[in-house]
Formats: structure tokens, C-alpha cells, sequence
């Protein structure tokens, strides 16, 4: 797998459950505030791209919780991206600082809307082909 983005991040209190870990709803959010940073780091803007009338939505999200994480831990979140036709996928793994060790194994699936309509968004194509493997 080869990585084409990474974001350290740092569990905070509140995102965890009374078993003293990280809720798995969280996951989702350290993923997609990946996604969105990836795209910053691109010089886009995923509210701008809404204002423009381009909303890459989530269809599918798949995830395999390895290892729990805990209030304090550092990790990092990585990303690869391919297309399968008209979808952009995300495969965004999380691992634990810094032992390396998996916490999360995940692939994300999403779509674009342009004007509301289920097509493909040239613009997102043009910004993420030099990645797609």
C-alpha cells in the first residue's frame, strides 16, 4: 500500500467510551477529517467545493477496529486513493504512536453530486489522478 497522505492526531477525553476507549463512531470522524485535510493540502476547500456546487459524499464505509486507542495516544492517519468508476475511493488506515501498531484498517467509498446530480466531478478527478493507483 502506498500512502499518499498523512495527519498526526491526538485522542482527546470526550472522544472516548466509560470502557476508557476511543467510541467507534469516532473512527469515522478521524477519517474524514483526514480526507478533508488531504484536500486542503491540495489547495481545496470542501466548502468551497460545496459552494461550487461539487459534494463528494460518502457511500460505502467499510472499517476493521484492530487495536483500541486511549485518551492521550498519538496516531496517524494515512490515506490512499483509487478510482473504480465513478467512485473515488479512500483507503485510510489508522496506527497508533509510536509503536506503529494498526488500530484501524478502513476503505471509503464516495461519490460526487455535482448540482445534485450523480456524476462523475472532473474537477476531483483532475485533483486526485496523479494519486490514483
Amino acid at each position: 500500500m502506498e500512502y499518499v497522505f498523512s495527519l498526526n492526531m491526538k485522542v482527546r477525553d470526550y472522544e472516548c467510551d466509560l470502557q476508557g476507549i476511543v467510541n467507534n463512531a469516532n473512527y469515522q470522524h478521524y477519517t474524514e477529517h483526514t480526507r478533508h485535510e488531504f484536500l486542503r493540502s491540495e489547495g481545496v476547500s470542501f466548502a468551497e467545493l460545496h459552494d461550487r456546487g461539487i459534494d463528494a459524499v460518502v457511500a460505502r464505509l467499510q472499517m476493521s477496529f484492530k487495536t483500541p486507542l486511549r485518551s492521550g495516544d498519538e496516531f496517524v492517519s494515512r490515506l490512499a486513493v483509487r478510482k473504480e468508476g465513478i467512485k473515488i475511493v479512500f483507503v485510510q488506515d489508522i496506527f497508533r504512536l509510536p509503536d506503529e501498531k494498526v488500530v484501524l484498517r478502513s476503505t471509503v467509498e464516495t461519490v460526487c453530486l455535482v448540482n445534485g446530480r450523480l456524476q462523475d466531478s472532473e474537477e476531483l478527478n483532475n485533483i486526485f489522478s496523479k494519486y490514483w493507483q
